[in-house]
């Protein structure tokens, strides 16, 4: 009867989460996160079109939504220690169809047209809707008052 005790401990043991198994592209190697997840989202019906859905259902789901989630597919920045760097991943889930099986993950270096799909990014030219002059003060490191106008 002992046995049987330790092989069910064992088994559960082995349920425990494992490391994701993302690897690098170019060397295969494990990739660690550096950085937290920055989930993306489709505002177009194009952008949902590239992931399988049909022009009809894309166009019902982007008019219904303002943005659409985007479920299994995130960017991430990732340290290879062959490398030696840290890039910026777009990184796809798939899971199995088998419970026994973990799932998988696809890599690719993170081109610049998905950081606008990203949740919580900030912009990388600074928010949109700010002037330029706002934007020139807000670098200034001083604080000039009245003077900083240029009328005095």
């Amino acid at each position: 009867m002992g046995e049987v005790v330790l092989q069910k401990r064992c088994a559960r043991n082995r349920k425990r989460s494992q490391r994701r198994s993302i690897f690098c592209p170019i060397h295969g190697c494990y990739l660690d996160s550096v950085s937290q997840k920055y989930p993306l989202f489709a505002d177009q019906a194009g952008q949902l079109q590239q992931r399988g859905i049909n022009r009809r259902n894309a166009l019902l789901l982007v008019r219904s939504a303002t943005a659409v989630p985007l479920v299994g597919e995130w960017l991430e920045a990732f340290w290879c220690p062959e490398c030696q760097e840290t890039k910026w991943y777009h990184i796809r889930k798939h899971e199995s169809t088998d419970s026994s099986k973990a799932a998988t993950y696809d890599a690719a270096v993170a081109p610049t047209e998905l950081w606008q799909q990203a949740t919580g990014m900030i912009h990388p030219n600074g928010n949109p809707s700010v002037g330029e002059f706002t934007r020139r003060q807000a670098r200034l490191v001083g604080y000039q008052g009245i003077r900083g106008f240029g009328a005095v």
